[in-house]
């Protein structure tokens, strides 16, 4: 089931929008609804009135359809805007969602049901949704109606596909080529020209002078669908074609437009999908992971790379990290104000190797950026606790750390569980000295007596316990961890000596004390 407005989202503002929210019902499926015949689908459908003849007809498929349960009502905008109409939705609390008057309804059903079944489908592999293989076909037809090389590019100025004539072309196109984008320096130059306004803008073709890197013009035809700009064709052509040409590639921007809608719709909607279900597995209540990859897995917690408060917003950046380096799905969500991925344990493509690499090459330009895995997992049942995991080690050890005693070495920015037990495990302890039902442990006297004595007199003495402890045996690296001499430490410990004696002798002695002064610095 998928939410209709994370359906409606990922169509974008162009094609649909929902006038009346209704209740939120969940859409199972897409079905066509014709006046007479006597059909109005079943519970979770999201209907497509079609020939609806008036705002009346309307208004009585609303109230048949409520009584159905029917997850919403798709109608033409002059229908769908008519008073009587939104009025009878909102009564029935029933989705009332709207198409422009120059989409097709054919072409937004066929759309619909496409994403529909393909966000739905449980493990649905959708490795490269940016470049399907019709795309590349599109370009090769286009290529051989001009008579010229021909590449489509979506609003980022990303290359999705490319004919295979490209035989008379310049350094641009080889570059753009094979980089997958139209480079910086030719980005820069488009938009000092205007060019962008004018695709955002318009649907005619339109020739444009060669640039930087480039040899020849190129004829550009924008990608509409709904006013909404998608994205455009590249032929590489020294002239204007005439109008029977013109005539057809504006017929190839449409049938692209509702390519692109796809791609477009189908990605985000998987997205959303995704991350619902791997928000419930790490709730606990998400039943079975049969949709994961193999294990064992990690869940990890993700920095956030802005100081925003906005963890979606932090997740889209998330995404484009790792989609960047070659992860197309990744497995991101969010839980409780943290953003969250889940990783395989291994070294492919989405594992844990791969990610902890990633934000080592991140953070040269991003040095604050932390990753912070669970030990792994080997069943769905376990996700539960390796998500508290990773979310105290995100507390404990907030920083990247490296500890060159460690079992194995964590890459900078990229913390494993496995890497920082102690520190966790001595987290625990400490908290659990101070959770007593009936308040606090009180401090022994002696450290009580060591605290005053270093706030009356100046001295550093509770600081050099510290020190001592946790090097107990090592005085050069006890001395080395508060920036004294070994002498210096050695003498404070004989006139510590002198004002309480805390028996240091006993081991069990060092471990309390150690564990009171974490709890307590």
């Amino acid at each position: 089931m998928v939410d209709l407005h994370d359906l409606t989202r990922s169509l974008g503002g162009g094609l649909v929008t929902v006038l009346v929210p209704g209740s939120g019902r969940a859409v199972t499926d897409v079905t066509v609804v014709e006046p007479g015949e006597g059909w109005y689908g079943v519970p979770g459908d999201l209907v497509f009135g079609v020939g609806v003849p008036d705002p009346a007809a309307a208004v009585a498929l609303v109230g048949r359809l409520a009584e159905v349960g029917s997850a919403g009502v798709v109608l033409r905008r002059q229908l769908a805007r008519t008073r009587t109409v939104r009025a009878a939705a909102r009564a029935a609390d029933l989705a009332l969602v709207e198409i422009v008057p120059t989409a097709a309804l054919a072409h937004v059903l066929g759309l619909v049901r496409s994403v529909l079944d393909r966000a739905t489908v449980v493990g649905a592999d959708l490795a490269d949704t940016a470049a399907p293989a019709d795309l590349f076909t599109l370009a090769d037809a286009v290529a051989a109606v001009v008579d010229a090389p021909v590449t489509i590019e979506d609003a980022s100025s990303r290359v999705l596909a490319y004919s295979s004539r490209q035989d008379v072309t310049d350094p641009a196109r080889i570059d753009t080529i094979v980089g997958r984008r139209v480079p910086p320096e030719l980005v820069a130059h488009f938009r000092a020209l205007g060019l962008f306004r004018r695709l955002a803008r318009s649907d005619e073709p339109f020739l444009v002078p060669p640039g930087p890197t480039q040899d020849l013009p190129r004829l550009v035809v924008p990608v509409r669908a709904g006013g909404e700009w998608l994205g455009s064709i590249w032929v590489v052509t020294a002239r204007l074609p005439g109008e029977p040409v013109l005539r057809e590639l504006r017929q190839v921007a449409t049938v692209l437009a509702i390519r692109l809608l796809r791609v477009r719709a189908e990605s985000d909607l998987t997205r959303r999908v995704t991350a619902d279900r791997l928000r419930l597995l790490l709730e606990g209540v998400g039943g079975g992971g049969d949709w994961l990859p193999p294990p064992p897995w990690r869940v990890v917690v993700v920095s956030r790379p802005t100081d925003s408060s906005d963890v979606t917003g932090d997740l889209d950046v998330w995404e484009t990290i790792c989609r960047r380096n070659r992860w197309q799905r990744p497995l991101l969500t969010d839980l409780e104000g943290r953003g969250l991925a889940l990783v395989v344990n291994g070294a492919a493509l989405g594992s844990w190797s791969w990610l902890a690499g990633v934000v080592a090459a991140e953070c040269a330009g991003d040095p604050a950026l932390r990753v912070w895995a669970s030990a792994p997992v080997d069943e769905v049942a376990g996700l539960v606790r390796a998500l508290s995991d990773a979310v105290e080690l995100s507390t404990v050890v907030p920083g990247a750390v490296s500890r060159p005693d460690a079992a194995s070495s964590s890459i900078s920015g990229a913390l494993a569980f496995e890497d920082h037990w102690r520190e966790v495990t001595l987290a625990r302890a400490a908290a659990a000295v101070w959770a007593r039902p009936g308040g606090v442990t009180a401090m022994p006297g002696g450290l009580e007596e060591l605290r005053r004595h270093d706030e009356e007199h100046g001295t550093s003495y509770v600081s050099t316990l510290v020190a001592h402890l946790d090097h107990h045996g090592d005085p050069a690296r006890a001395a080395a961890s508060i920036h004294v001499h070994p002498n210096t430490l050695r003498y404070r410990l004989a006139r510590m000596a002198e004002v309480v004696d805390l028996g240091l002798d006993d081991a069990t002695t060092r471990l309390a004390l150690r564990l009171l002064l974490l709890a307590r610095p």
